[in-house]
């Protein structure tokens, strides 16, 4: 059978970026196997989900490069892709069980549970011993108090026994017979729980492989008994390490952005963040760190899925973007950047020649687009702003004896420029200018290169002047001299 895997995410929120690293995951898997790749909403809970946040998950998904074979917008033979459109479906096999000794009708109030719950406490052992008080209740007795209309869950009969199960990236696991009771599948008010319907779309839908976060791990020894009553085959497990922040706890909220929206609201590239994810809990076997997703399609394999919990750093992150921002051609680094430039700025007034050329040039020195204002101050800016050590600095240069001299130069050679209607000057004349001053000023060493760079841009220190003084407008380069 071809290998199918699926994500499938719940729209109660907005794409977490543990859900875009699985979702990763299952893409590639399919890829690499030459399988099916596909998308299911699990939707069942009727109060937080929401029609925006499933729209904006797909939206996600798309923007993450991550094209799935089938999902809501992409129907395949084993729809519908959204829980809630198979409800019936859930109820029919829920009664089946019943019918068939897996599964019983249990008719405990809330406040039943509560008590049952509070005296298991107190005699220190599991709650859930309390719980099949109907377990071997007479069925047919059980279908006249429902037909009566009162009110009941369906919970699945514990076997009692060991489960172990082969996982893909944490080895042999084994579950306790007393893990869990007799637990609910079939909730009061007619929706499934999440581990029987799981199971039931993963069997209907024909998964081979489920991939997902270590959280999910505890639940497989629910969906192992669900598999083995239903007759279902199971599938293959594969638990992937936990994301966590710098305080080694799960990545929340309190870490800073989480979600993928945040993300592309930042600009992020979304080949960095699909880079950095995919390094979370996978090896690469030639040990690169910066790759394109498709590029390792070939030799993507779950057995190099990491077990140890993988760190979230937001500053790996901004280095894998900057990584993948300096592989970009010109027009791609161009139509990035202009989106994270204010729209009043003066960078959008200019040619579309001189922005490559000024971005080309900046692009080694930032990671996010958002960086690039502090560094175009020098091409736009009279007086670019220093801190109070290199205003000192600064001062301190122009009072030197050599550096009015190279001013007064300098203010003469552009002034000639701008009347002969030259607008910047070129690589060929900063040039020119730096053999007079060493050769006829007889300036040379720190003074030389510390003068010019005060007289043109107003700064001690910063990037290459042959490249950014031909970036600068010849009128600004006056006005620094006034």
């Amino acid at each position: 059978m071809s290998v199918r895997v699926r994500f499938a995410p719940s729209p109660t929120g907005y794409l977490h970026i543990g859900g875009a690293r699985t979702a990763l995951y299952c893409y590639l898997i399919a890829k690499a196997k030459g399988g099916q790749f596909v998308l299911r909403i699990e939707d069942t809970d009727q109060e937080r989900s929401k029609p925006e946040y499933e729209t904006a998950m797909i939206d996600d998904i798309h923007w993450c490069g991550l094209d799935y074979h089938e999902g809501p917008d992409k129907p395949g033979d084993v729809g519908p892709y959204r829980q809630s459109e198979r409800m019936e479906l859930y109820k029919e096999l829920a009664w089946k069980l019943v019918d068939e000794g897996h599964a019983y009708p249990c008719f405990l109030s809330s406040e039943q549970l509560e008590e049952l719950t509070e005296k298991a406490n107190t005699e220190k052992i599991a709650p859930h011993a309390y719980h099949g008080q109907f377990r071997d209740y007479d069925l047919a007795e059980a279908k006249k108090r429902i037909d009566k209309g009162e009110e009941f869950v369906i919970r699945f009969k514990n076997p009692n026994k060991k489960y172990t199960f082969k996982d893909l990236v944490r080895g042999e696991v084994t579950f306790p017979e007393d893990m869990v009771g007799d637990f609910v599948i079939l909730r009061s008010n007619g929706m499934p729980v999440y581990n029987f319907c799981c199971v039931v779309d993963d069997w209907k839908m024909k998964m081979t492989h489920v991939i997902r976060a270590e959280e999910h791990l505890n639940n497989t020894v629910r969906q192992l008994m669900i598999y083995e009553a239903l007759g279902a085959p199971t599938p293959e497990f594969a638990h992937c390490s936990l994301l966590v922040g710098e305080d080694r706890q799960k990545l929340s909220k309190r870490h800073g952005a989480t979600s993928v929206s945040q993300y592309r609201d930042q600009n992020y590239l979304p080949q960095a963040l699909m880079n950095y994810l995919c390094l979370l809990g996978w090896s690469h076997p030639e040990e690169k760190d910066i790759f394109k997703v498709d590029e390792i399609v070939e030799m993507f394999d779950l057995n190099r899925f990491i077990k140890s919990p993988a760190l979230y750093d937001i500053a790996k992150l901004n280095f894998f973007n900057g990584q993948h921002l300096r592989l970009l051609t010109g027009d791609e680094l161009l139509s990035y950047c202009e989106r994270s430039i204010p729209t009043d700025h003066s960078f959008h007034g200019q040619e579309k020649e001189w922005k490559i050329r000024a971005l080309e040039f900046f692009k080694e020195k930032v990671n996010l687009p958002s960086e690039l204002d502090e560094h175009f101050e020098v091409l736009f800016n009279t007086e670019p702003r220093l801190n109070e050590a290199d205003t000192e600095e600064l001062k301190d240069i122009l009072s030197w004896e050599t550096t009015p001299v190279i001013q007064s130069y300098l203010k003469e050679e552009l002034t000639k420029l701008k009347e002969s209607g030259v607008e910047y000057p070129s690589e060929e004349n900063f040039s020119e200018w730096t053999n007079h001053i060493k050769k006829e000023l007889k300036v040379k060493g720190k003074p030389l290169f510390k003068g010019m760079r005060a007289a043109l841009t107003k700064m001690t220190q910063g990037p290459d002047l042959k490249i950014v003084i031909p970036l600068t407008k010849i009128d600004l380069l006056i006005t620094r001299f006034q």
